[in-house]
């Protein structure tokens, strides 16, 4: 195990998307209050939902079930297409963004088990 956990770096950078993405949704909502029929709609509150969870999940990282439960809240995102294409395309490029971290975080898993990562090289001298 390298003295820096790389792991803890991902959380981190996923906390700050999360919020970064909730932001997002969050501004999405006057959106929904001027052409999906409003904010007491269905897709209004969906919108509202996801955002509040979005959040949520920051203090959930470190359990295993995480990552699931984030990728689940950009297909609700996505499944809002027909209603409400604005939000949806929110959730597209947020999912295109979730599973490149997860490559990179596979990617990282990967090397340190190989020890190949650079904290884990010893210094030359």
């Amino acid at each position: 195990m390298p003295a820096k956990d790389p792991m803890k770096s991902f959380r981190g950078v996923m906390a700050g998307v999360l919020v970064l993405e909730a932001i997002t949704v969050g501004l999405a909502v006057p959106v929904v209050a001027r052409l999906g029929g409003g904010v007491g709609t269905f897709g209004g509150w969906t919108v509202i939902a996801v955002a509040v969870a979005l959040v949520a999940c920051c203090g959930l990282l470190k359990r295993s079930w995480i990552v699931p439960v984030i990728l689940a809240l950009q297909l609700v995102l996505i499944a809002l297409v027909v209603s409400l294409p604005a939000v949806a395309v929110i959730g597209l490029l947020f999912l295109a963004f979730w599973l490149w971290a997860l490559w990179l975080r596979r990617d990282v898993a990967r090397r340190m088990a190989q020890g190949r990562l650079p904290s884990q090289q010893r210094p030359a001298g």
